[in-house]
């Protein structure tokens, strides 16, 4: 089948195989015929070695599909079944998910270290335990979450991790209130998917803040009431909130440059929400005295904060009741073979989202 394979990490292009075949079929698996995935700005880091990912791997973990094969002991799920592609399943038994902290469980992330694809070559990995940038990708049965019959593929497949993320982490993480202000730093997927969810909470303004114009000028179709180039956020701080500073700001880039700017740019006493994933080394430097005299919470937001499954079905349920706008989210659509060309566009920002059809 094919697959698009990263050989090595730090490499910028991937290579279209044919010869790729998915592996660990099984009891308590599923089998997806992946239909479509988009690319997440996560798939880049994993490439060049910001976030780790052993390698060779397939890249891609925002996927929907149909179950073409089920492995023994899974229940709920059958052959021929739409499912999007969970990357951080639950598993129910560990103490996050007794808490009901079911986002930070670890039992996907095992996966990850698990090799899910071959070549005639040797194994190869899928990134964050799945690899979706693929024809067909074998998972834990809890990776496969059904959809309903009128959720079409590519919408699927955003709901699986950014809009996810990005929804929960206003809505979930932040529960911003009602008449506040907000500054949403960094307006792809994610970053347009919190200016919705601010939205959705009644934020009064919403300030979007992106060095790529096209994107600043979508974030104003979602809902952001005014967005601005990164060297004219403090001249927004300053006209909308005074030079107080925000109640709520969302990194959403993933880098200490930007969360510090985030926190120099939050309110004292508001909300700092860290949302972009950012390399371990990459070091958010606060003083001791700043932490204690502002009393800036700073919220960190995994995978959007909340149940993922809950999650999921709250975005189903606004995009049908026509609450969030998660088509126009998708502004570049690129076959399998094509991938190397949604990487540039994500790279150059002219993208919110690539999907990628397979």
């Amino acid at each position: 089948m094919r697959a698009a394979v990263l050989h090595e990490t730090g490499q910028d292009k991937l290579e279209v195989l044919d010869d790729v075949e998915a592996v660990g079929f099984g009891p308590g698996k599923v089998k997806i015929r992946v239909r479509a995935t988009g690319l997440c700005h996560s798939d880049i880091s994993a490439m060049n070695g910001v976030l780790p990912q052993p390698a060779p791997f397939v890249p891609g973990h925002e996927g929907a599909g149909e179950i073409v094969d089920v492995g023994d002991g899974v229940a709920g799920l059958s052959v021929g079944q739409r499912v999007l592609v969970c990357w951080l399943p639950a598993c129910g038994a560990c103490p996050s998910c007794k808490r009901g902290q079911t986002q930070l469980c670890l039992a996907g992330f095992m996966n990850a270290g698990t090799p899910n694809f071959k070549r005639p070559g040797g194994d190869v990995f899928g990134f964050a335990g799945t690899g979706t940038f693929a024809e067909e990708v074998v998972v834990d049965a809890g990776c496969a979450v059904p959809i309903p019959d009128d959720v079409p593929f590519d919408i699927a497949a955003l709901i699986g991790c950014g809009v996810t993320t990005g929804l929960g982490s206003a809505i979930n993480t932040a529960d911003v209130a009602a008449g506040s202000s907000v500054a949403v730093i960094g307006c792809g997927g994610v970053g347009i998917s919190a200016i919705q969810g601010a939205r959705l909470k009644g934020a009064a303004q919403i300030v979007a803040v992106d060095p790529v114009e096209s994107r600043r000028e979508a974030a104003l179709k979602f809902g952001a009431t005014e967005a601005v180039a990164p060297d004219a956020l403090g001249d927004a701080k300053q006209r909308i909130t005074a030079g107080e500073g925000f109640d709520y700001v969302f990194e959403v880039v993933g880098k200490s440059a930007t969360a510090r700017t985030a926190y120099e740019t939050t309110r004292r006493g508001g909300t700092l929400v860290v949302v972009g994933a950012g390399a371990m080394d990459d070091v958010l430097q606060l003083n001791m005295f700043e932490l204690f005299f502002d009393e800036k919470r700073i919220l960190p937001s995994m995978y959007g904060g909340g149940d993922v499954l809950a999650s999921y079905e709250r975005a189903i349920a606004l995009w049908r009741a026509g609450r969030i706008d998660l088509e126009s989210l998708i502004t570049h659509r690129v076959p399998l073979a094509e991938i190397n060309e949604a990487l540039d566009q994500m790279r150059t920002g002219s993208a919110l989202r690539t999907c990628i059809e397979i």
